[in-house]
């Protein structure tokens, strides 16, 4: 039996690598909590600039779009605030820079759950393998999250230490709690057409493979639409 998750966390942390990953991963979800008195946080790791297959885009004017795109989808799932930290797309070190960074936002906002990429899921069939940049993002994260926001003497400068209590990652091979967002799935596929620097020229694709998507994960769970993360209880 699935593990649906009905909880409301008062404060959730997303951090995402690309513009749109929040979107495409778990916006449903954070539009529930939204709707429902969450403070969600959106922080971006990179500008996007590089996220084209054209070579005559310049990619100063592109990066400038793509956080046009996050606030109009921020806007529309509920987000109480977001911000870029302006890393170059292919750039993210799970290093002491980004840590630190992620260290900060963690003790500022202290949420009570953070979500973001699963690093351990590498390969999906044939055609397609996780990104470097979700990956270097989920280690980092993890990283900060435990030991390092929760521990004083960690960062000491990026604030007072904030232990996470949940961690949902996302684009995991082994889910093992899913959110229903029957109720958003519609604001979910509204937030991924706005980033249409990434989707527009494909013709509707990405909002059809979302509802396939978000729909293929509700059977699984016994419902119409959900969002699949695997948990970790870093604190009961």
């Amino acid at each position: 039996m699935a593990d649906l998750f009905d909880d409301v966390p008062a404060r959730v942390l997303a951090v995402y690598a690309h513009p749109d990953d929040a979107d495409v991963a778990s916006a449903g979800t954070l539009a529930r909590w939204a709707r429902a008195g969450s403070e969600v946080h959106l922080v971006v790791c990179t500008d996007g600039a590089r996220g084209t297959s054209d070579p005559d885009t310049d990619t100063d004017t592109l990066a400038l779009e793509r956080g046009d795109e996050v606030a109009a989808a921020s806007a529309l799932v509920g987000v109480a605030s977001a911000e870029n930290l302006g890393f170059g797309d292919g750039d993210l070190e799970n290093d002491v820079r980004f840590r630190a960074l992620l260290v900060e936002r963690i003790r500022r906002h202290r949420p009570d759950l953070v979500m973001g990429h699963d690093p351990t899921a590498v390969f999906f069939g044939e055609h397609y393998f996780n990104h470097r940049d979700h990956r270097s993002a989920g280690w980092a994260l993890l990283d900060a999250v435990s030991p390092a926001a929760g521990l004083p003497h960690y960062f000491p400068a990026a604030g007072s230490a904030h232990q996470v209590p949940l961690v949902f990652l996302s684009g995991t091979l082994e889910p093992d709690v899913w959110v229903q967002v029957d109720e958003t799935i519609d604001v979910k596929v509204a937030a991924v057409d706005c980033h249409k620097s990434q989707f527009a020229h494909r013709g509707g694709w990405a909002s059809e493979a979302i509802r396939l998507r978000a729909a293929d994960e509700g059977r699984g769970a016994g419902v119409a639409y959900a969002e699949s993360f695997r948990r970790l209880r870093m604190a009961e």
